[in-house]
């Protein structure tokens, strides 16, 4: 077995996989509202009652006739009524009569095509083909949406917009969903003052609370609790105790390195044990994973880049599986840098850094600014965080790289 605590840190994909392969998808579901099952997982499987949308139906406006093969120009049909959605036509259609329809009305008994009505002269509730109508016959067929019993979404589907679209449109109100993780954050150091307050000289503005919080709320998983405290073992010993009588997981922030003030492992390995310590990473190194006991903590470093870094590429898988939901893998992409980046080689880094085009429409990544842990600004605008080797010191314009591109999908 793998030293749990190697010198230089376990490698990203390591450390992944031994978080994943510790923890179970919660139990619990609810039933919800579609617009309520925004980004949440669905816990079964959602079938079509029925056909969607039911009926055959006209795909442009224009006339629907029987003619099965493409009519001649030149032909003609008496017009005998007229089909709108909502207010179909019901008369089955004859040979030599058509019917005015309109996009997305229902298609009366007997018709086999709709003639677009640029194609045909109207006069005197008579129609006249006037150019080649061609073999499309315009006619949206009744399960064009889904069958009745078709799968609509598999469970440990996470919706998104189009999927509650497609579930309303099939006559779906509400679904049960996977029971969301309730997250229990603790932000620590002596040196923090909140947001708003005068700070004596050597103390800093919090904003890991808020920045953790506004990343976790984006990717669906709002904060239940959120503890601040200063780096005082009892305090913060009976913090994590707290959180973790409420909380399917507990997230820290800072006191997690090998300092004299940093107290979270040993109070984690007092409490429960510390599956692993510190990553192969820049930034994010000092970074802990263990469980309160039955209840897993992710120590993040206090740094506020290392601490989203670390929260994205770990915290947050952890929080997919426990929903029952398999992991997004963010999009990879090569890329070329587009500024020069001098760094000290010794640990993979993931650099943020903005997506751009060249003028033949191929990707950059532009570094802007200094790539510090502590630089919050570094976040800011970034669309994507750069794979950047171990060994790499002096990085050239024009060299190509690997990104994961941070961008998610709308729909």
């Amino acid at each position: 077995m793998a030293e749990p605590f190697p010198s230089e840190g376990l490698p990203l994909e390591e450390a992944r996989c031994r978080v994943l392969s510790s923890l179970k998808p919660l139990a619990g579901r609810e039933t919800v509202t579609l617009l309520a099952g925004l980004d949440r997982v669905a816990a079964v499987a959602v079938r079509a009652s029925a056909a969607v949308p039911g009926f055959r139906a006209a795909i442009l406006d224009g006339y629907a006739v029987s003619d099965e093969l493409p009519p001649a120009v030149g032909r003609q049909w008496s017009v005998v009524g007229r089909s709108a959605p909502g207010l179909p036509c019901l008369d089955r259609l004859q040979r030599d009569q058509a019917i005015r329809i309109l996009t997305g009305a229902p298609l009366p008994p007997g018709a086999a095509r709709v003639l677009a009505q640029e194609l045909v002269r109207h006069e005197a509730e008579v129609i006249q083909l006037i150019a080649e109508a061609g073999a499309a016959s315009w006619i949206r067929p009744a399960d064009e949406e889904g069958a009745q019993g078709d799968l609509l979404l598999p469970a440990g589907h996470r919706l998104g917009p189009a999927d509650l679209g497609r579930l309303a449109g099939c006559g779906v109100e509400s679904l049960e969903v996977v029971k969301r993780p309730r997250l229990g954050l603790l932000v620590s150091g002596d040196e923090l003052v909140a947001p708003g307050c005068q700070r004596a000289f050597g103390q800093i503005w919090e904003s890991n609370g808020t920045l953790l919080g506004a990343l976790l709320l984006r990717l669906g998983y709002p904060v239940a609790v959120t503890r601040w405290e200063p780096d005082e073992p009892r305090r913060l010993g009976q913090a994590l105790d707290d959180l973790a009588s409420v909380s399917d997981v507990v997230v820290s922030t800072g006191g997690v390195s090998a300092g004299d003030s940093d107290w979270i492992r040993p109070l984690l390995a007092e409490r429960g044990r510390v599956d692993f310590w510190k990553l192969f990473l820049r930034p994010g190194r000092p970074f802990a994973f263990g469980h309160l006991g039955a209840v897993p903590l992710f120590g993040l470093p206090g740094n506020p880049v290392a601490a989203a870094i670390t929260a994205l590429e770990l915290l947050w898988p952890a929080l997919q599986h426990l929903e029952g939901a398999e992991p997004e893998v963010p999009l990879r992409l090569r890329v070329t840098l587009a500024d020069r980046c001098e760094r000290r080689p010794g640990r993979p880094e993931l650099a943020r850094a903005r997506l751009e085009v060249d003028g033949e429409g191929l990707p950059l990544a532009r570094l802007e600014g200094s790539q510090a842990s502590s630089r919050i600004g570094s976040l800011q605008g970034a669309d994507l965080l750069l794979e950047i080797p171990a060994a790499a010191a002096t990085l050239e314009p024009g060299i190509q790289l690997w990104a994961r591109l941070l961008r998610r999908s709308l729909f």
